[in-house]
């Protein structure tokens, strides 16, 4: 009895704490359970929002086929109007989109209140994107000014190649040997570049020299025949072949040719055709093509001393005694101390002190003796 009253009593105790720590936390719970109510109220107007989405962007793709389909066999050489209409009006589109599925699936959520949002928060924005909107900006300023289009071979800094996409925040290059190149739009539209298939003809040159003997009359006659035979060499222009100065073992002379197509391809085919040319046209008629040259003169030693360091003359005038080699100055050193007036040069005469002869060998000799 006295045990079923102990436990009566723990389990209102237990209750009592319940109910108290539910009471306490009720506040927490009320809110999350109203969010969850409301949340599960507003999934109709989620889903209607996302058919919204769907419309705005099937919409967006209607409005791109309908103006590639109109201008782009109006405009040919306006490609890229056609795709600045086609970027910014999409997504212009989808924009709106998302505002009225906002619109749909937040309630109380305006226009106004974004803008207004934006405004205070307009100065970080900026900040934040002003990389990207650089390159917005440029890439739609590149796009309707078209200083060169999709296709075109262009040069800017240490990057060449094919342009493959003009995007609104960056270009995209092929190079010649098949990498891909991303430049921001800002850096390409604030840099210098070359277009090398801006117009469709283009020039080519080649520097080479002859001998300075050989006929400059000749030479040129004998080039601008070879060029006659390559087929990659335009007929609307005339080949010219022009003296530039002279090097250390030639005359530079200067060849230019044009030709019909501007692509990198076309241009090294023309250039491996017409230098084949010139090499055989000018080698034929008896004209040298002169490349530089080296003489290189050994120093005079035999067999005999060949590899011995103490006795090969290493360039100095021999001696007599077959000895080390010796400076101007050492041999007037040594004539003096050892008192051999008739080997001094003009005008000179020893000193009257006698003096003991001194060797000029170092002791290093006496393991190597000389030969007979």
């Amino acid at each position: 009895m006295e045990l079923d009253n102990k436990i009566q009593q723990a389990g209102a105790a237990t209750t009592k704490a319940v109910e108290k720590t539910v009471e306490h936390y009720g506040g927490i719970y009320a809110p999350v359970h109203k969010m969850i109510e409301h949340s599960m109220d507003r999934i109709p107007y989620i889903i209607a929002a996302f058919f919204v989405l769907v419309l705005f962007w099937l919409i967006g793709r209607l409005f791109k086929f309908t103006i590639k389909r109109t201008l782009s066999h109006r405009v040919q050489r306006r490609q890229n109007l056609v795709k600045v209409l086609n970027r910014i009006g999409s997504s212009l589109i989808i924009f709106i989109g998302i505002l009225v599925a906002m619109v749909v699936a937040i309630p109380g959520f305006t226009t106004a209140k974004m803008i207004g949002g934006l405004g205070i928060g307009s100065v970080a924005i900026g900040f934040a994107f002003k990389d990207i909107f650089q390159n917005m900006l440029s890439g739609i300023f590149i796009l309707l000014s078209e200083p060169f289009r999709i296709g075109d071979q262009i040069i800017m800094g240490t990057f060449e190649g094919t342009v493959e996409d003009i995007q609104i925040r960056a270009t995209y290059i092929r190079t010649y040997d098949g990498r891909r190149i991303v430049i921001p739009n800002a850096v390409l539209y604030t840099t210098p570049v070359t277009v090398n298939t801006a117009f469709k003809r283009r020039r080519c040159q080649v520097d080479f020299g002859i001998g300075m003997s050989d006929d400059v009359a000749k030479a040129k006659t004998q080039v601008l025949e070879a060029l006659k035979s390559c087929s990659t060499v335009t007929e609307h222009s005339t080949p010219t072949v022009v003296v530039t100065g002279f090097s250390d073992y030639a005359l530079m002379l200067r060849l230019r040719w044009w030709i019909e197509e501007s692509a990198q391809v076309d241009m090294t085919d023309s250039m491996d055709q017409v230098l084949i040319g010139v090499k055989y046209a000018l080698t034929d008629a008896g004209i040298d093509l002169p490349y530089p040259t080296s003489q290189v003169l050994w120093h005079d030693q035999t067999e005999e001393i060949d590899g011995d360091r103490h006795r090969q003359r290493e360039g100095w005038p021999s001696r007599a005694d077959q000895k080390n080699p010796r400076s101007m100055a050492r041999a007037r050193y040594d004539l003096r101390k050892t008192g051999y007036v008739e080997d001094f040069p003009a005008g000179r005469t020893e000193r009257n002190a006698p003096v003991e002869p001194v060797s000029s060998r170092d002791s290093s000799e006496a393991a190597n003796p000389e030969r007979n």
